[in-house]
């Protein structure tokens, strides 16, 4: 690690209400994995037995990381560490709380990201990677690859929409909006368009923009650009419900000016892709699964370019391959089709957590369960044949990618739990408003659900169906939305267990 000198850098007045840096560690101990498993949801899947053994051995690896902060290290709570072992990610540690979610009674996994907060510096930044063992900063600020993606408040509102503990947006907020205006102040050109390096984009190797693994080449980057204005949206949201009404139009109007510059400069027609752009006009050969970022917010691709743009997806020479979704298109240039190396087409759960949330954000919930069921398939054969998870996988067939660290979970344990639970057997929540989604897609005849499902702050669900009829016990009342390919209702839930007849 280099040590760089500290000098006085243009404060910005909000960081004084972040309160993750006066805070200290109140000292926790650790659960122990056996008395936790008590605590988690249980899926209910006997068509698949070894895909609820990979969802248990996912969770097990996942405690194995957890960690105590230390005198030296200074962080501020117990956290999910890094399945490589000496750095907490920005990028890893904001898709980990997504699974995270689902362990929450169990162990407080968002403390993961308190101490990204609590490192925060005077001016708004935070380093996308710190030392567990000295808390110190990998990178200094100005340096391109030092900070990045920023999706943490993209990551807080989901937790908030699937918990509704709302506790938490009055302490984040004031962190995630200095970090979002140091973002908007050092990472943008003149034109308003955001700029990322390959490290600092989270995917590393990918030729997307030349030579630029350690440098932005004056290029407007696609990715970076719409997770500002996914930020602004997320931010917005935080400050409506804060009250904080100026701010909340403010950064609005901030989203839409940039999501008029998206579709103004990413969007190539001919190609039907957003894309990369030089400082000279001309677009990238590289279509980046980065690109679909853009479906999380509904107002970012319009109605008109959204068919056309999802149907990469669906095309064989493009994302549609043997494992999807690989990381760049198929007809991409630099595309490698034996083991994606690295980020030029391996396929990383990550990725795909972020695009099946998006295609569930614009309705398109059977291709969500499709591509959700193929990666699933993958992934056990690997974990058949291997006996672990991958950090990232081949795209053309069931291996390993190549580089790709073994039982990496991390990220990769997004697979195993979040998207069994969301994509293959559907269950999400919207505690907000109460509401419970089962969308079926399974065959009718084979018994899918959960138990031990936690709903709002102390709730809890079973919620099982067979051929003809679903049965939901709860402690809590909700609203159940109800989808297969067939139907759609809604019903009132109350507490105690209820039978719907679905024949």
């Amino acid at each position: 690690m280099i040590v760089y000198p500290d000098y006085p850098r243009p404060a910005e007045p909000l960081v004084s209400q972040n309160p993750f840096r006066q805070r200290s560690y109140q000292p926790e101990p650790l659960p122990d994995f056996a008395a936790a498993r008590e605590r988690l949801p249980q899926p209910v899947l006997p068509g698949y037995p070894d895909w609820e053994g990979m969802y248990w051995r996912a969770w097990e690896i996942a405690w194995s990381h957890l960690r105590q902060p230390t005198p030296l290290n200074g962080f501020v709570s117990n956290y999910l560490g890094d399945a490589c072992g000496e750095y907490i990610f920005m990028w890893d540690s904001a898709f980990m709380m997504q699974f995270g979610i689902y362990g929450r009674r169990a162990f407080n996994f968002m403390g993961t990201l308190d101490n990204f907060y609590a490192k925060q510096h005077d001016d708004g930044f935070i380093c996308r990677e710190i030392n567990m063992e000295t808390g110190q900063d990998f990178f200094f600020p100005f340096d391109p690859n030092a900070t990045g993606p920023n999706i943490l408040a993209w990551a807080e509102w989901r937790y908030f929409r699937l918990t509704g503990d709302d506790g938490r947006i009055p302490q984040v907020f004031w962190p995630l909006l200095a970090f979002h205006k140091w973002c908007r102040k050092y990472r943008t050109w003149p034109s308003g368009l955001y700029w990322a390096t390959g490290l600092s984009s989270g995917m590393d190797n990918q030729p997307r923009v030349p030579d630029s693994m350690y440098y932005h080449q004056h290029w407007a980057w696609v990715d970076a650009t719409m997770q500002a204005a996914l930020n602004c949206q997320m931010l917005s949201q935080m400050a409506e419900s804060l009250g904080e009404t100026a701010l909340a139009v403010s950064l609005k109007e901030e989203h839409d000016d940039l999501v008029l510059l998206i579709n103004n400069r990413f969007w190539h027609e001919e190609a039907e892709f957003y894309q990369d752009v030089s400082p000279d006009g001309r677009f990238s050969k590289v279509k980046t699964i980065g690109a679909y970022w853009g479906l999380l917010d509904k107002e970012i691709v319009p109605e008109k370019r959204r068919g056309p743009f999802i149907r990469h997806l669906r095309e064989k020479w493009s994302f549609d391959l043997a494992h999807r979704i690989p990381s760049m298109a198929a007809d991409s240039e630099g595309y490698n089709a034996s083991t994606g190396r690295y980020w030029r087409g391996g396929v990383w759960p990550a990725m795909n957590m972020m695009v099946l949330r998006g295609l569930r954000t614009v309705g398109q919930h059977k291709l969500v369960h499709k591509i959700a069921m193929n990666h699933l398939q993958n992934i056990h054969q690997v974990f058949l044949d291997t006996g672990a998870f991958w950090e990232n996988y081949a795209p053309e067939s069931a291996a390993p990618g190549d580089p790709a660290e073994k039982n990496f979970v991390g990220p990769t344990g997004l697979a195993p739990i979040t998207l069994l639970l969301e994509d293959v057997i559907g269950i999400s929540v919207e505690w907000p408003h109460r509401r419970v989604y089962f969308d079926r897609r399974l065959p009718p005849e084979q018994i899918c659900g959960v138990r031990n499902y936690p709903v709002g702050p102390e709730g809890t669900l079973e919620l099982v169906a067979d051929g003809r009829t679903l049965t939901l016990t709860t402690d809590t009342p909700l609203t159940l939305v109800y989808r297969d390919n067939e139907q759609n209702l809604q019903t009132a839930v109350s507490a105690g267990t209820t039978k719907i007849d679905l024949s």
